[in-house]
């Protein structure tokens, strides 16, 4: 009798097994389209996620980490996500402004004494460039929203400091009137972060990671992978002349992804997950709290995440504006068609993509390592997942 108990119970234990593995492996929609985008090698593979604030609803890994290796995609899998380290920098900034130790509205120059008079390109011909005193300094709303005219000012080693970034930026002239256009700038953002060392007192890399990631339980969103992190880094690919991928550099990187003199980029050094980002979107629709902790000011929450660039024209992709940090999605269509008004995130350089949707209350994630798209914003990836997610998830 025990034997026939004991066999019974392994066998249902066995049903179990296969059930969840069959569950595993069970088709979706966006399975669907993104492993039609591997196999059309127009991707080597992806993870993605669309989730609540509460719960991921789907979590998919599809095709390759790495093409030589035939090493397969998991959901733990990290990748570079680039400009998607904006959003997170604006919370940054923001969580002093709740601290009242800044204001978005304060000068720049408040802060960072070398971007006192500062001056703008009046006309630029082939020979020649007249420069005039900018009518009003820079602000931080201006660095938040891309307004501020500052150029973008390459760095000149691989280990360059915030500090050493931003004083060159200071001293190049402006391209327009701060507050008059949008021009992207990743120049602006490390500003940024420049200005949450000098208000906070740590290194931005540490204020990020003890104020946010750490909070949010992000614990494989770093600047610098370590060993164990680096093997699970997706490799990054692009296109050649034969249609092939062929594996390209993340060019922020020299050397060791490990090496920590290199440049903490606010605008875009951080390496995370699929399932990390998605916690950050998590807290922001949660009006700024994780379990029960307050990270951020509802109002903040708000503020950050609407308009915040009038009708200037922003952005890549139509319909496109500017909150603080965050791009916003002020009119519904083309590659945004299937989000609500209101709807927020960032993309990164090799077409990651993360946007929160606080009518639908979904999340939408999308990790994959594809350099040389025209406009990853645009990339029919990008529009390929949020199709199949939004099929899937609210129609």
């Amino acid at each position: 009798m025990v034997i026939r108990n004991i066999l019974i119970f392994c066998s249902a234990l066995l049903f179990v097994a296969v059930a969840a593995a069959d569950d595993s492996t069970k088709s979706s929609k966006v399975r669907e389209r993104m492993q039609a985008f591997a196999d059309q090698n127009i991707i080597s593979g992806s993870v993605t996620v669309v989730a609540t604030k509460d719960k991921i609803l789907q979590l998919e890994s599809v095709g390759y980490a790495d093409l030589k290796t035939r090493e397969r995609m998991r959901p733990d899998h990290m990748f570079w996500i680039a400009s998607m380290t904006k959003p997170m920098t604006g919370v940054c900034v923001l969580m002093l402004q709740d601290e009242e130790k800044l204001s978005i509205d304060d000068p720049v120059q408040k802060y960072l004494p070398e971007f006192k008079g500062q001056w703008m390109i009046k006309n630029r011909s082939k020979t020649t460039l007249t420069l005039e005193p900018v009518p009003r300094p820079i602000t931080i709303h201006d660095l938040l929203t891309h307004t501020s005219g500052l150029a973008n000012v390459a760095r000149p080693r691989g280990d360059s400091t915030l500090a050493e970034l931003v004083m060159a930026a200071s001293k190049t002239p402006l391209n327009f009137v701060p507050g008059s256009r949008w021009q992207y700038s990743n120049t602006g953002i490390n500003t940024l972060g420049r200005i949450v060392e000098v208000v906070s007192g740590m290194a931005f890399s540490d204020f990020l990671k003890e104020r946010l990631l750490i909070p949010c339980g992000m614990k494989d969103t770093t600047f610098w992978p370590n060993i164990s992190q680096s093997s699970r880094v997706a490799k990054s690919y692009r296109p050649n002349k034969e249609g092939s991928l062929e594996e390209v550099k993340v060019f922020i990187v020299d050397g060791k992804l490990s090496d920590r003199r290199r440049t903490p980029f606010a605008s875009g050094g951080l390496y995370s997950t699929a399932e990390d980002v998605t916690k950050f979107y998590q807290m922001m629709l949660n009006g700024g709290v994780v379990q029960g902790k307050r990270l951020l000011k509802k109002k903040t929450v708000r503020q950050m995440t609407q308009t915040q660039t009038g009708n200037i024209e922003t952005g890549f992709v139509a319909g496109m504006s500017w909150g603080l940090g965050f791009q916003v999605v002020k009119e519904s269509k083309g590659s945004t068609g299937m989000f609500s008004s209101g709807t927020y995130g960032h993309g990164g350089a090799y077409a990651t993509q993360s946007w929160a949707d606080p009518k639908s209350g979904l999340i939408y994630v999308l990790m994959i390592q594809r350099a040389g798209f025209p406009n990853g914003d645009n990339s029919l990836v990008r529009k390929g997942f949020q199709k199949a997610a939004v099929d899937e998830f609210v129609h």
